[in-house]
C-alpha cells in the first residue's frame, strides 16, 4: 500500500518539488497540501495521513502549535520536519528532521522508512469523572507493558495521574490521554477543552494544589503546554528512555 502524505509548506514551489519527487519515486500518495498551520491541522483531521512533511516557518502558527494541532487531530500520523529553520525542541517531538538544503533523496528515504514503521501510539478518551484518573493510569501501564517499557512504568503512572487529574478535576473537562514512544522518549499528552493552565506551586505544608507538577518537573526530561487553535490545550510531558 502507498504511504499517504500531507505536505505542509507556505512556498508553492517547495510543495511541488516534494510532490513531484514522491510521485517519481513511487509508493507514496500525496493526499493533501497545506500552505499554513490552520489548514495543516484541518487536512490532518480530514485525511488522517500516515506522514506529514512539515515546514516550521509557516505564516500563522509557530511550529510547536502546528505539531500539537496535528497530534490532536490525527494521533497516529507521524511527522517529518523539512525546514530551513531549526528547533531542537521540535526535533525531539517528531519522527525525523531534514534541512531544506539537503538532497531531496534524503527526505524521500526518511519518509519511506518512517512510513513503513509500525506506530507506537495509543490514545484513550476519558470522561470528566474522578475514576477516570485511575483508568488513565491503567491504560498507560497496559501500553508500556505491551511495548516492553517496564522501567518507565512508575514515573509514567505518576505523570499520568497528575496530568489527567489537572484536566478532569481542575480544568473540569473531558479529555484524551495519548502516549507515544520514540527511540529516545516516552511522551504523554493530555488534551482537554477546559479553562486555565497548570502551574507548579512553591513548596507548602498547607497548599493542596500544584505540588504534583513539581514532581512532574523533577522526573521528566521536559513538560509544557501548547494551545490547540479552536480545540483547547495539550499538556505534555516526556520521559527519557535512557534514564
Amino acid at each position: 500500500m502507498s504511504i499517504r502524505v500531507l505536505l505542509v509548506d507556505d512556498v508553492v514551489h517547495v510543495r511541488r518539488l516534494v510532490h513531484n519527487a514522491l510521485r517519481f519515486h513511487g509508493g507514496f500518495d500525496v493526499v493533501a497540501e497545506a500552505h499554513d498551520g490552520a489548514q495543516a491541522v484541518q487536512h490532518a483531521a480530514d485525511h488522517q495521513p500516515d506522514v506529514v512533511v512539515l515546514d516550521l516557518g509557516l505564516p500563522d502558527l509557530a511550529g510547536h502549535e502546528v505539531l500539537s494541532g496535528i497530534r490532536a487531530a490525527s494521533p497516529r500520523t507521524k511527522v517529518v520536519v523539512f525546514s530551513g529553520a531549526d528547533d531542537t525542541g521540535i526535533r525531539e517531538r517528531v519522527e525525523g528532521y531534514v534541512p531544506k538544503d539537503a538532497d531531496i533523496e534524503l527526505l524521500i528515504d526518511l519518509l519511506e522508512s518512517v512510513g513503513q514503521q509500525p506506530g507506537r501510539r495509543a490514545e484513550l478518551a476519558l470522561r470528566q469523572h474522578p475514576s477516570s484518573v485511575g483508568q488513565a493510569r491503567r491504560f498507560v501501564a497496559e501500553k508500556l507493558t505491551e511495548w516492553g517499557q517496564h522501567a518507565l512504568l512508575d514515573d509514567a503512572q505518576l505523570v499520568t495521574s497528575e496530568l489527567a487529574a489537572n484536566a478532569i478535576m481542575h480544568a473540569e473537562s473531558d479529555c484524551v490521554i495519548r502516549v507515544s514512544l520514540t527511540e529516545s522518549t516516552l511522551r504523554i499528552d493530555v488534551v482537554d477543552s477546559g479553562a486555565g493552565t497548570p502551574e507548579p506551586q512553591p513548596r507548602s505544608f498547607t497548599e493542596e494544589h500544584g505540588r504534583g507538577l513539581v514532581l512532574v518537573d523533577a522526573i521528566t526530561a521536559a513538560w509544557g503546554l501548547d494551545m490547540v487553535p479552536g480545540d483547547g490545550k495539550v499538556v505534555w510531558a516526556e520521559l527519557s528512555r535512557s534514564a
